[in-house]
């Protein structure tokens, strides 16, 4: 069993969790992901290492509750325990020798990027991006790892108004070149910033998450076009070179299981709200 010592919402649809897992927390590299189970009769869903603590043995992840299972997650507290926690899982983000690098992104999962890029010494530049001010999270975390920082807010209702390629664009109309620009968040989002990136010849890496079973290349649930090629996310990924992804096609894969995932998530709000009645 797996004890949540750490639970903290960072927004209304956004917790961290810090879980102990030493096994996991001894071997976990940046761009890593676990696999877990809320309780034995649950879904086995994957979520990126968002942060370890070897000495201490813990994992820490970062998850937005869109699912049923994420909603079962959202219910546990500080002592309860998860019944699996497996990983780490996935191919690291390759860093070495990075000196100069571009992290984009529209969710958490960037930052460990980024704290590993900054330890390194590599000069970071951040953009990350939010729908509005009240969604906005890990900011300061960001700035501390970041030599230049931009946030956008598709409304404007905070740092600057717009998404994540125009100042992505600006930078690269402006000559500015990165050894890598990584970008990790909504698929729509990534697909956006490997257009732009494309133009001017920018090296891109993109982080994939699609649906998952077994995270061992099995079930081919994760499965990718990449340069015409058929790939797995779990043991292949979850890094790509953006510019070769299908990402129509993992658009239209991860749009059919939508009705299943939302008809889940409202029976499983409907349970939580009896138990509380």
């Amino acid at each position: 069993m797996y004890k949540i010592v750490k639970k903290q919402p960072l927004n209304p649809t956004v917790t961290r969790m810090e879980i102990e897992a030493p096994l996991i927390a001894k071997k976990a590299k940046p761009g890593q992901f676990i696999i877990l189970r809320v309780d034995e009769n649950g879904e086995r869903i994957p979520l990126t290492v968002a942060g370890y603590d070897r000495e201490k043995g813990t994992v820490t992840i970062i998850f937005q509750i869109v699912g049923a299972t994420t909603e079962k997650l959202n219910h546990l507290n500080e002592g309860e325990c998860l019944h699996d926690f497996v990983g780490p899982l996935g191919v690291p983000t390759h860093v070495d020798g990075l000196k100069k690098v571009c992290v984009i992104g529209g969710c958490a999962i960037a930052l460990p990027i980024a704290e590993e890029l900054h330890a390194m010494g590599a000069e970071v530049t951040s953009i990350i991006g939010f729908r509005n001010q009240d969604l906005v999270i890990l900011e300061d975390e960001f700035k501390a790892c970041s030599d230049h920082f931009t946030l956008m807010t598709d409304d404007g209702s905070y740092g600057e108004k717009g998404n994540v390629t125009a100042p992505l664009k600006t930078l690269l109309e402006n000559g500015e070149r990165f050894d890598e620009v990584i970008a990790i968040g909504p698929l729509i989002m990534m697909k956006f910033v490997c257009l732009t990136t494309k133009e001017y010849d920018q090296k891109t890496v993109v982080s994939m998450n699609p649906i998952m079973v077994d995270g061992t290349g099995m079930c081919g649930g994760c499965r990718l076009t990449v340069g015409g090629k058929t790939k797995f996310a779990c043991v292949d990924g979850p890094d790509f070179d953006g510019h070769e992804v299908d990402f129509d096609e993992a658009m239209s894969r991860s749009r059919s299981y939508t009705p299943f995932e939302r008809h889940a998530y409202e029976e499983a709000c409907n349970l939580f709200k009896k138990e509380v009645e």
